[in-house]
């Protein structure tokens, strides 16, 4: 039964730890000179990391894992900022 049990719960700490490491990698990327569908997949990559680190965030409060959301969450505001363009009068 306990086998079990802890490989349940390796399963969730490694596919906690391969969304960090996405994470991780997304953060690196350079945003410069991107198309515009480019940026609709940085967009939508950003959302779906900070989505799943939310819901290791919820079970585990690890202070390190909000830090990381609000680092994805702000270049996630550059990216879609750029996707909506300068506003002109």
């Amino acid at each position: 039964m306990f086998n079990y049990i802890g490989k349940i719960v390796n399963k969730q700490n490694s596919e906690a730890m391969d969304i960090l490491q996405e994470a991780a990698i997304f953060e690196e990327e350079k945003m410069s000179h991107m198309s515009m569908s480019d940026r609709v997949t940085a967009s939508r990559e950003a959302k779906r990391l900070i989505l799943a680190i939310n819901e290791i965030y919820k079970k585990t409060k690890d202070s390190q894992l909000m830090d990381t959301m609000k680092r994805l969450t702000e270049k996630k505001k550059k990216i879609e900022k750029r996707l909506k363009g300068r506003l002109t009068a």
